[in-house]
């Protein structure tokens, strides 16, 4: 393959793919189902606001 051969396949197809994987991800990151672990994580910096974490701190989802 020569450099012509390659340009026009990065110029074409890998330019599409790299537009669909970043729509794909704009997608992920708006779904219905994520609005609770992004403010999860946007209050990660808020959580012991009022007193100081424990030593031993157990997971959330932990039993």
């Amino acid at each position: 393959m020569n450099y012509h051969i390659l340009r026009e396949i990065a110029d074409s197809w890998v330019l599409l793919a790299m537009f669909i994987f970043f729509i794909g991800c704009v997608i992920w990151a708006f779904r219905p189902g994520s609005r609770q672990v992004h403010r999860d994580t946007a209050n990660i910096p808020f959580r012991h606001e009022d007193k100081p974490a424990n030593e031993i701190e157990p997971a959330e989802g932990a039993n």
